[in-house]
């Protein structure tokens, strides 16, 4: 992803603005709620990602997800847990989780703006950038799980494996 040349002079204190610029960049849709919400509609190159970003003004806080687009099978979600257990460990920033009631498997990070301090495009660009390439890295090992009847570890195992060339 390239760094966007977005002018922050104009910062307002609700970082959503600042998102909504960055989205409208990379021409990707999205629908903005209210001044607390934001949706985003991403291609990548295994699925179609949700992106969605809340603002809580109280907390000077922007809580970001980045959600797969399927479901995960009520009965996969045990083996499921212990496949996040092992991706978890392996991330240094964000985390992957599922929204039990709906069975969304998702990336989820925060980003804390107290103290007078304004979200950056830097910031926005590194957020999505990461969620996407950690969505993306991962993906093959949830697939395995999933569809391809594999254990949680076999499956971060085969989805690990650098192959040489393309096929």
């Amino acid at each position: 992803m390239t760094l966007l040349s977005i002018n922050n002079s104009e910062e307002s204190e609700n970082p959503l603005d600042l998102i909504e610029k960055v989205v409208s960049a990379h021409n990707w849709p999205f629908d903005r709620y209210d001044s607390e919400e934001i949706n985003v509609s991403v291609e990548g190159a295994w699925t179609r990602y949700q992106m969605w970003f809340a603002w809580k003004i109280q907390n000077q806080a922007l809580q970001f997800s980045c959600a797969f687009d399927f479901k995960v099978p009520k009965d996969k979600l045990l083996k499921i847990y212990e496949l996040l257990a092992f991706i978890n460990e392996k991330l240094w920033l964000g985390h992957f989780d599922i929204w039990p009631d709906e069975g969304m498997l998702m990336f989820r990070y925060s980003l804390l703006f107290s103290g007078g301090v304004s979200a950056t495009t830097e910031q926005i660009e590194d957020l999505v950038e990461i969620a996407l390439r950690e969505c993306e890295k991962f993906y093959p090992a949830i697939h395995f799980m999933l569809w391809g009847d594999k254990t949680p570890k076999e499956a971060l195992v085969a989805a690990m494996l650098e192959t040489e060339g393309q096929a």
